[in-house]
């Protein structure tokens, strides 16, 4: 009789939902009066970092300020046309300039409107190296525009997947609170009816204090993670979004590091932008090795003087055949190319550096996603695992058969491995986002480049 009593009241304290006395979480970042929280999606934050990011918005800038510069060169090619007027009043016939100049030209009085045009023949290639270096410089700064906007959107990436990340694992952190909050209730009413000691109650106080603390860190790094996300963006304040979940695509990592090596070297901005830097800094140096060449240009001028002295014509035209030959500058032109040809060298040695670099954060990238996706593997059977410890330890103790520093291991061992199996998850995502960024896969679209797309049907099971 005296067993029966104490079922039926282990099971009512089981089956009570009567809550322990805990002090209430402070809750997590709330939105201002009048702010709403946004829904978004990953390819709405890139449209939105493309959109309002500033330092996307300074490398298009630097870009279009560097075709203005090919315009400026492009000029040099083409007619160059003046309008003059002049309005001359000399004292008498014997003015002369006497200073400034080795000829002694008369002065006369007139008044004058004409224009004159000047069209270069030939420089030798000087103007037409100097264009194809502009237009080089252009090119860069394209490249280099695209690698600043393949840096941000990596960002953002980054960014979107820690505060799905953070979410995750603050659900984790609040279910885990729960639970042991409903054990703390349990066992309290269980100690009341002498069922269970009081130092069971305070196992169980101390599992609830640590998932509170747990929870508020949890919260932190959601709200840390809102900061990031909307800076990366390109806010200055942070703003509150509904982030929709994000799943890892069904194609595991490419089996051979090659291919992506090569489509890396092929594909990715800054090498092409340092490619672009090198070419102009020859082209600029074949260039001025032809300033120290003749210039020949042709140059016309025509006008009329409505009023002017007598021994003045009423109109005058004229034309002829410029020719310019530099014979001495104190070395300027050699310096200037010597400049040129050395900047040319470093740009290349720059060139191999960044492509030995390339070679290595690709391959770095794709043993970090083989690792991750390892690691998701092992830490999702982890939680499984974990779960069915619990669950027997949980029997075990219902029935009591163990202690609750038992259940309370078990406890924590599920909430580590949960937190592990969210964490390896968006690991996986943010490693997918690395390795498409290394080898040159537009953050925009995700597809793959066409060096790195072949190597797919051979990947890992």
């Amino acid at each position: 009789m005296r067993h029966a009593v104490l079922i039926v009241l282990a099971g009512a304290a089981w089956a009570s939902d009567t809550p322990a006395q805990v002090t209430p979480l402070a809750p997590t970042l709330a939105p201002a009066p009048g702010t709403a929280v946004r829904p978004l999606t990953l390819a709405q934050a890139h449209a939105i970092a493309l959109a309002d990011h500033p330092e996307i918005a300074a490398a298009a800038y630097r870009a279009q300020a560097q075709h203005q510069v090919s315009i400026q060169a492009r000029a040099g090619l083409l007619p160059q046309v003046y309008a003059y007027g002049s309005v001359v009043h000399a004292e008498d016939d014997t003015t002369r300039i006497m200073a400034g100049g080795l000829n002694n030209p008369a002065v006369f009085s007139r008044t004058a409107v004409g224009a004159g045009m000047s069209q270069l023949i030939t420089d030798f290639g000087r103007t037409t190296n100097l264009l194809a270096s502009s237009k080089l410089q252009a090119s860069a700064a394209d490249h280099a525009a695209l690698a600043t906007r393949e840096q941000v959107l990596l960002g953002v990436d980054h960014n979107y997947f820690g505060a799905l990340q953070a979410q995750a694992v603050e659900t984790v952190a609040r279910q885990t609170l729960d639970t042991r909050r409903l054990l703390l209730d349990r066992v309290s009413v269980l100690a009341e009816n002498k069922l269970k000691s009081d130092l069971d109650v305070s196992f169980a106080q101390v599992a609830l204090e640590d998932a509170r603390l747990l929870v508020l860190k949890a919260q932190n790094d959601v709200d840390s993670a809102m900061a990031a996300l909307s800076t990366g963006l390109g806010y200055r304040e942070q703003q509150l979004f509904s982030l929709a979940d994000e799943k890892s695509p069904a194609v595991p990592a490419a089996a051979e590091v090659a291919p992506l090596i090569e489509a890396a070297l092929h594909d990715r901005p800054e090498l092409a932008s340092l490619r672009d830097e090198r070419d102009a800094a020859a082209r600029l140096a074949l260039s001025l090795r032809d300033a120290r060449l003749p210039t020949i240009s042709a140059v016309i001028a025509a006008g009329n003087a409505p009023t002017h002295d007598v021994r003045l014509p009423d109109n005058y035209s004229a034309g002829g055949i410029q020719v310019s030959v530099p014979l001495f500058a104190g070395g300027l032109y050699q310096a200037r190319q010597r400049e040129a040809e050395l900047r040319a060298r470093a740009a290349a040695e720059s060139l191999r550096t960044l492509e030995d670099l390339v070679s290595r954060d690709v391959r770095i990238a794709w043993l970090n996603l083989h690792n991750a996706r390892e690691r998701q593997r092992t830490s999702a059977q982890l939680a499984r695992y974990a779960a069915t410890a619990y669950q027997l330890a949980d029997a075990r103790y219902r029935v009591g058969s163990s202690s609750i520093v038992e259940l309370s291991q078990a406890q924590l061992e599920l909430t580590a491995a949960q937190i592990a199996a969210t964490t390896a998850r968006y690991e996986v995502l943010t490693r997918e986002a690395d390795l498409n960024y290394q080898t040159g896969v537009p953050a925009a679209t995700g597809a793959l480049p066409p060096a790195a797309a072949s190597t797919r049907a051979a990947d890992l099971p």
